[in-house]
This record gives C-alpha cells, structure tokens and sequence, in this order.
C-alpha cells in the first residue's frame, strides 16, 4: 500500500518514505489555550487525527507530539483583561480542549507539551543560537536574523532577493497583517515587567518569544529530526519556515522531510472572527442537538487542503448522508441465517478496501473515499434486502467496515 500526498516543501506529491523501520515521528501544531478552540480549529486537528490513524492502518508505529502555546503575548493581555493569571487562563481552556478532543474521537497525541515546560529546551537552543551568530541582543530583546540562515523561507518559497537592506526587527509575538514580516524576529523577550511572566536564565531573565516555543518543544520530546510536521495552512507564512530556521541552525541537518498543511473552515464564505460575531464552537452545535460523531464527520468530509465553508444547510445535508450511510451498514450487519452469498457480495467487500485505500492513499481524499465506500454499501444494502447476502459475509463486511472505521471513527462509535 503506498501513501502519495503533496508535500508543502517540495510543492509536489511525493510518496512516504520512511527509510529505517515502521516508525514515523510527527509533530502537530496544537492550540494556543488562551481562548477555547473553535470547529475551524478542530478541522485542523482533525485532519491531523486522520492522517495518524492512516499511517496506523498502514501499519506504522506514530508517536506524535502536539504543543500547547501556553505564554504568548495575546495570552497575557488575554489574562490581564479578564483579571485573572495565565497559568488559571490556559489551564481552564487546556480542560476544555482534552474534554472535546474526546467527544471528537481524536485520538490524544503521544505527548502534549506546554510551552512552558519546554522552556530550559528552549534557552539551550538561543544559547547555541547566540553563540553561533545565528541570534543577537538588541536593547536585552534576542532577535534571530534570518539573512544568517541559507535556506530561509525554504518552505513558503519566499524570494529573498526581496529582503530589506535596512536593519527591521519586530518584537511581538503574532502579527495580524497576514503578510511576510521581512526583517529579524524576536526570540526571547527580555522581562521588563514583572507583572509577566518570567524566567531566570543565562541569556537574561525573561520568556520565549512564541516563534521559538516550538523548537524548544520539538527538542525536549523528539530531538532534532522528525519525520512529518502538520498545521493549519496560516502557520505556513513565517511561523513554520521560523521553525525550520531556529531548529536546522541548531542542529547543522534537516528537521523534517515532509510537511502537510490544511486549508481555513469559513462559515457562510466568511473567515471566523469576534467582529463578525461568526465564530463557532463545537458547544454550539451539540446544544443545537447535533451528535459529536456529526461534527466530526462534516470537519472530515473534504479534502484537507481545500478552503471549506460551513452553512447549517451544508451540515444537515451531510448529517444525512452519514445517518443514512450508518443506517445501511447497521443493517448490513445483522443476522438474517442466511447461508449463500450472490457471486458478487465477495467482490464488493474486496473493493471497500481497495476504494478506502486507494482514496486514503491518495492525499488523503477522504470525501472521495467515503462517497465510494458509500455506493458500494448502498449495493450490499438492496443484496441485503434480497436475502443475498450470507451470515458469513455479514461478518466479513463487518470485520471490513470496522476496520476502515478505525481511521474514519463515524460508524460505530456511540
């Protein structure tokens, strides 16, 4: 079985090539828990989900780290606000977070690491960093000069024929100009007010700016090298190439081989925001009296890399679809004693398989995928009715469908 999909940094479709063993280490961008996740967050982590029970169907071995960006500037003014510390902000949206990834039927990643508790990782890093010439003090703020790393902007293809000659630095943590920010980066913040929080180090008291987060993530679980990275398709301009830049400086060889980004959720062809009051929780739609395994059947039902709009009308469409679907394979599966099969029940079991894989193994085209295996059962379905499908065959569909159903998690779960 192979595993095509595009790559983000060679900008083509590559195959999977994992040159030693059967184990893949992948590192998934997580939340920033100073606000509660919405669904267009979760069609994120849920495609990442998707992409690690394929590789376990494949029969790799995934150990996957996710970070939660647990101290970011947005997160202390965040906390400020709302009168509270960032440790009682982050923890309360954290609880939130590990509660709907259940409902969701996500599985829970290997390893959840707060940016926080990576930071000694991440001190070591921009301690090499500074040492190396790849960073430097600027009024006890460390910046990282990106014209000091060759490859800078490898993955979003920035031409940096283009970049200033003159010094241009930028100090927070998120900008929201959705541009490139082309000059230095901050990655440590000096403390220079107490009411933030801090850390002693040799590099200065302070904390890490979010661009190095990651990095001190990534070498405090999986070390230098990993096999696959994920994301949302906005972290593709500067944050992952920053990631790259800080951890391929540190270590002197390539951090990851393949990246794999998914496209924004938009409800009614408009992007989430609190200015247009449109942003969605998964809260909203249970208390609506819609079922979790709806939700994560519409988040699911598309291609990754595509921009997906949600309507109510788009949901309770494919709501139907699925019922429908889970109605047939329900039916499919019980018991009539019946001994013999129509000479074509055995050939459309074989080729659910073959339609899941060769749609799964294609860039993971999971709406292709399911909209086959939807047409194959609907066949079964009317055999079913005809009294043309054995007991025995009753089993092996069953066997199928669950086993297909470990990656789509829509069948059985209750």
């Amino acid at each position: 079985m192979h595993f095509k999909f595009y790559n983000s940094l060679s900008k083509t479709i590559e195959e999977l090539n994992i040159k030693e063993g059967n184990q893949v280490k992948m590192f998934t961008c997580g939340p920033s828990i100073y606000r509660k996740p919405h669904i267009g967050n979760y069609r994120t982590f849920l495609f990442e989900d998707i992409l690690q029970r394929y590789l376990e169907y494949l029969g790799y071995k995934v150990i996957r780290l996710m970070n939660f960006t647990d101290i970011e500037d947005k997160a202390i003014e965040e906390a400020k606000m709302k009168g509270t510390t960032v440790n009682e902000l982050t923890k309360k949206i954290a609880d939130i977070f590990y509660d709907e990834i259940k409902l969701l039927y996500i599985k829970a990643p290997t390893y959840i690491v707060r940016s926080t508790e990576a930071i000694e990782d991440t001190i070591k890093i921009i301690s090499k960093l500074i040492e190396d010439g790849y960073a430097y003090y600027y009024k006890e703020d460390i910046y990282f000069e990106p014209i000091k790393f060759k490859k800078f902007g490898k993955l979003y293809g920035l031409d940096m024929t283009k970049w200033p000659q003159k010094k241009l630095r930028f100090k927070r943590d998120n900008y929201s100009n959705n541009i490139w920010n082309l000059g230095d980066f901050i990655i440590w913040h000096s403390c220079k007010d107490e009411t933030y929080p801090c850390w002693d180090a040799p590099i200065g008291r302070g904390w890490p700016a979010w661009n190095a987060q990651d990095p001190g993530i990534i070498l405090h679980s999986l070390g230098t090298k990993v096999d696959i990275c994920c994301g949302g398709i906005d972290n593709r301009l500067m944050h992952h190439d920053y990631n790259i830049a800080i951890l391929e400086s540190y270590s002197g060889e390539e951090f990851c081989p393949y990246w794999l980004h998914g496209h924004h959720l938009f409800v009614n062809g408009k992007k989430m925001s609190k200015r247009k009051n449109n942003i969605l929780y998964v809260e909203d739609l249970i208390n609506k009296g819609h079922s979790t395994k709806e939700i994560r059947f519409f988040l699911i039902y598309s291609h990754y890399r595509k921009r997906m709009n949600f309507t109510f009308y788009k949901f309770d469409k494919a709501s139907e679809k699925l019922n429908d679907f889970i109605n047939m394979v329900n039916y499919l599966l019980t018991m009539k004693n019946i001994q013999n099969s129509s000479p074509n029940v055995s050939k459309l079991i074989e080729e659910l398989c073959n339609r899941f894989e060769e749609n799964m193994g294609n860039d993971l085209n999971v709406k292709k995928a399911f909209d086959e295996i939807y047409e194959i059962v609907k066949k079964l379905y009317y055999l079913k009715k005809k009294g043309k499908i054995s007991d025995k065959d009753a089993e092996n569909i069953s066997n199928t469908m669950h086993k297909i159903d470990e990656v789509f998690q829509v069948i059985f779960n209750n």
